[in-house]
């Protein structure tokens, strides 16, 4: 249980919440961050961001468990899983991102909070890269602050299952 002092204009006070568990998806080649393209993704390797998630997870009262794959239907397999386990999914879907109606379908159809995330920011990169097929389906997405988006994305999911 975490807690949390709220302050507002007549007092402070604190809340105590539930453990919340979210699901991180990370998506092709991004097991090769720390060597592969660090002009773009910086040199963060995955298992980094892995443990800055646990220990924010921590400190926001969530588990958090993270799958990556090269594989499309690895990830769709890892979405449907998460019903019933997950109140949340934070995914970087990488090139999936461009191309895969099946990981837009698979996130509608288990209707769990998901939130997009990219390390580069993908709307100042290829015309290609512009398009997500998961935005639409997503409640946000925050992308262009390498590592931290993704801790920004935890925040986020955790901030709307707890208040909205």
């Amino acid at each position: 249980m975490s807690v949390l002092a709220v302050v507002d204009s007549s007092n402070a006070r604190e809340e105590t919440f539930p453990p919340l568990s979210i699901l991180v998806l990370h998506g092709p080649n991004l097991n090769l961050l720390g060597t592969r393209e660090p002009g773009i993704y910086g040199s963060i390797r995955l298992a980094d961001i892995n443990d800055l998630l646990l220990e924010e997870g921590r400190s926001l009262s969530a588990n958090v468990s993270a799958v990556q794959s090269n594989h499309e239907g690895a990830l769709v397999d890892a979405i449907h899983d998460a019903l019933f386990k997950h109140q949340g999914i934070i995914i970087n879907a990488g090139a999936y991102t461009h191309t895969s109606v099946a990981l837009r379908d698979a996130i509608t159809g288990v209707n769990l909070p998901t939130v997009e995330v990219h390390l580069s920011n993908i709307y100042c990169r290829e015309e290609f890269r512009h398009h997500s097929y998961i935005a639409p389906v997503a409640i946000g997405q925050i992308s262009g602050f390498g590592a931290k988006s993704y801790l920004l994305g935890l925040q986020a999911l955790v901030y709307h299952l707890r208040y909205s």
